[in-house]
């Protein structure tokens, strides 16, 4: 079964999809157009990430559930997840039961249309549904496939499920952080996920950019255990060489000093990066002590590392001593870097946030405005822009599936009735 196109032209087909529900899109990707297919974080971050630069991204999800995300949160007011506006911006919400024959042939139809699909589905899934990347590069040879999984598509491992932690643990990351006494911790965001989704997305692009050279799409593999190891700078290397196996240090950086987070007068936290030589008599010198600089315990970078633990102690003991406003005002002064310790409070309120425009408020039908975090980076000539929070379930379905594919009203009005859009 093949949906009718109608008669429109790709441009025309282009042009139909961009619809009142797409805003104003701009940034470098406007002439993409990108299908979502995954849930939670590891697919739809990318997505974010490529909704967020101008790409016209068509989240798929299963018609009355969603995706999970639209649940997730400690935080509900109005019973609504606040994951989901971030998440999902920019994109739009059209709903499809991808176990259907129906709803199978709507994305190849998409597919024939569009230069991006993502998906973070199992491996597998996607050839049972008769939607691999063989079965859609027939269909369009210049297609991008995302595949975004815990393990990535081959290997003994590749059918198991892989959540980001179990990726961040086997990559490495959770078993150095946290505190020496302490058991391997979280980071406190899903940074295994988000990892996986930003190669994902750098993999995507790399793969537009080789496709205007040779005319064909290819597979992008992300995997989030790998993702993570590729940020793990030298650990292999480390261990490999030297026989080293890293440990979690807490707030340190072994043997670069001083490097940590200092107390100060009224009970605050300073975390003042000052390890460099000359940045370090600097330091000293804003501390009225100028010449630690000189004292040979102190005077060099190996020197500070030998001694870390008591020179930290000789600096806390002088911060605590001065309230974190004007020893912030101190050290900036000296040109010694310096930096709170940041809740979301204190980014709100921050002068240097609000100039960069670092947050931005967004209109939600339940929310009113709802305030997070813009764009990055920043583009001098193409900018990005958020243009709306993360949409209502199948809130596109008739613009994407009237309007782009062409099917009749009272077929969409059957589909709806046997819960396939």
């Amino acid at each position: 079964m093949t949906l009718a196109l109608g008669g429109n032209s790709m441009q025309d087909a282009t042009a139909a999809a961009v619809g009142e529900g797409d805003g104003a899109r701009q940034g470098p990707l406007t002439d993409l157009r990108v299908i979502e297919m995954g849930q939670l974080l590891a697919g739809p971050f990318c997505g974010q990430l490529l909704a967020d630069f101008g790409a016209e991204v068509i989240k798929i999800e299963q018609p009355g559930e969603g995706d999970p995300m639209r649940q997730w949160g400690r935080e509900k007011p109005h019973g609504k997840s606040l994951w989901w506006p971030v998440v999902a911006r920019n994109k739009k919400s059209l709903t499809l039961n991808l176990r259907t024959p129906e709803g199978q042939q709507a994305v190849r139809d998409l597919v024939a249309q569009s230069d991006i699909l993502i998906e973070n589905f199992r491996p597998g899934t996607m050839e049972r549904w008769n939607l691999g990347y063989e079965t859609l590069s027939q269909i369009n040879p210049r297609l991008v496939m995302v595949r975004v999984t815990g393990f990535g598509q081959t290997g003994p491992y590749a059918k198991r499920a892989g959540y980001g932690a179990i990726g961040e643990a086997m990559g490495g990351l959770r078993y150095v952080v946290g505190d020496p006494s302490t058991a391997p911790s979280r980071m406190g965001i899903s940074i295994g996920d988000e990892l996986a989704a930003t190669y994902a997305c750098l993999g995507a692009m790399m793969a537009v950019h080789a496709r205007e050279r040779t005319g064909r799409g290819q597979v992008v593999d992300s995997a989030i255990y790998e993702a993570v190891l590729a940020m793990m700078e030298s650990l292999i290397t480390e261990y490999h060489a030297a026989g080293y196996v890293r440990e979690r240090t807490g707030p340190i950086l072994p043997n670069v000093a001083p490097s940590n987070v200092y107390d100060t007068a009224d009970g605050k936290l300073l975390l003042i990066a000052a390890n460099q030589d000359t940045v370090f008599r600097r330091l000293a010198a804003a501390m009225g002590r100028p010449e630690l600089a000189e004292d040979a315990r102190y005077a060099t970078h190996a020197a500070r590392g030998a001694h870390q633990a008591e020179l930290d102690a000789l600096i806390n003991d002088w911060t605590r001593t001065v309230a974190l406003e004007p020893l912030e005002a101190l050290l900036s002064e000296n040109g010694v870097p310096c930096g709170l310790i940041y809740t979301a409070p204190d980014m709100l309120e921050d002068a240097h946030f609000r100039a960069r425009e670092a947050i931005v408020e967004v209109p939600h039908p339940a929310f009113g405005m709802l305030k997070m975090q813009n764009v990055a980076p920043r583009l001098s000539e193409t900018p990005g822009a958020v243009r709306h929070a993360g949409p209502e379930l199948g809130e596109h379905t008739d613009e994407v599936l009237q309007g782009l594919l062409g099917i009749a009203p009272d077929t969409l009005a059957d589909w709806r009735a046997r819960g396939i859009a």
